[in-house]
């Protein structure tokens, strides 16, 4: 299974999204009379902290033409860790709708990326304003959502937890070198990981069997009752043509003529336009039936139209997000067997 190449993106969306979150914060100086005479817009930038300061300690000349700006923002994703308790359960694919087919995906996995955001300013008063326009977003933790995966529309709210504020005042040697106030803060997002997303829907489940026993004793329990759920059709799949119409009918009548019944029989479903319905019973070419039948419409039908029968066939052909029914059924038992899904049969 490894060796399967695919990509999708999902870490570099996720350093993409928790950059997004401080790509709009400034600051404003006042003057005496409060009124703002300096409005700045916080320069951010992906890269460690310790960069900047270096870039600051190298021009320590206040007085320089062109040197680094401060206050600035920079972050940087500082490792990521499988998260336990957001496990989900022990299936290891599940089925999703890729445009109009259905698509095999390995379940996703829970990860903590771990980022840091440094506040880097030369005045403690920038410096606090752009803390205060932080913290209080995260009460401990803010959501955002991204397209984990494109191909399927997997979209899932990820939240971003602020966990720890530091703080230090780079100051040091002679008055003109430059001062730096630094707050850290460490944030994890909880995001998720997936594997390859497969075209085959190979999976897709056409049968559910439940078992009911007699006793909750695991041990001498009989089973007494199966219930079996199968889907079934509304469409007409395999456009076959069984016979059509002879004359129109509306959508209170139940008893019709037809050109032909050689391929009818009864309880068998057909399908007139978009109605379903179930014969009940055929005498000569006179059909008798169920009318809006798998909670589909009574409707008027004309002359000549086409009447299809609703077969295993059709049942087959089923797709991925196809509007279907359902044929259940409930068998009663009293040989105290049980089924083994993994060999198909009674033991």
């Amino acid at each position: 299974m490894l060796g399967t190449y695919f990509y999708h993106e999902i870490l570099r969306k996720t350093v993409i999204g928790f950059g997004t979150l401080f790509n709009n914060i400034n600051i404003r100086h006042k003057d005496a009379s409060g009124t703002n005479f300096s409005v700045m817009k916080v320069p951010l930038a992906y890269g460690p902290m310790q960069k900047f300061l270096a870039r600051i300690q190298q021009q320590p000349e206040l007085e320089r033409e062109i040197a680094i700006t401060l206050p600035r923002l920079s972050f940087e994703m500082q490792g990521i860790q499988y998260d336990p308790t957001r496990k989900t359960g022990i299936a290891q694919t599940f089925l999703a709708k890729g445009g109009t087919t259905a698509k095999k995906v390995y379940m996703p996995v829970p990860y903590n990326v771990s980022f840091e955001l440094s506040i880097m300013a030369k005045l403690s008063d920038d410096a606090l304003q752009i803390l205060e326009q932080i913290v209080p977003y995260f009460q401990p933790s803010f959501n955002i959502t991204i397209n984990l995966i494109d191909s399927i529309g997997e979209k899932k709210d990820i939240p971003i937890v602020l966990e720890s504020i530091n703080y230090s005042d780079q100051y040091e040697g002679s008055f003109e070198t430059r001062r730096t106030i630094v707050y850290t803060l460490g944030f994890p997002a909880k995001t998720y990981l997936f594997g390859p997303v497969a075209d085959d829907p190979a999976g897709l489940i056409k049968k559910v069997d439940v078992d009911y026993y007699g006793s909750t004793n695991i041990k001498t329990a009989k089973r007494v009752q199966r219930y079996s759920a199968t889907p079934l059709a509304k469409q007409n799949y395999d456009d076959d043509t069984t016979t059509v119409l002879d004359g129109a009918i509306s959508e209170k009548v139940t008893k019709f003529k037809v050109s032909a019944t050689t391929d009818l029989a009864a309880n068998q479903r057909i399908i007139i336009d978009t109605e379903i319905m179930k014969i009940r019973s055929i005498s000569g070419q006179n059909v008798t039936v169920f009318r809006a039948h798998d909670n589909t419409v009574a409707a008027s039908h004309e002359h000549n139209a086409a009447i299809g029968v609703l077969s295993a066939t059709d049942n087959a052909s089923i797709e991925f997000g196809d509007d279907f029914g359902f044929d259940e059924m409930s068998s009663f038992f009293s040989d105290g067997k049980e089924f083994s899904p993994s060999q198909g049969i009674d033991i």
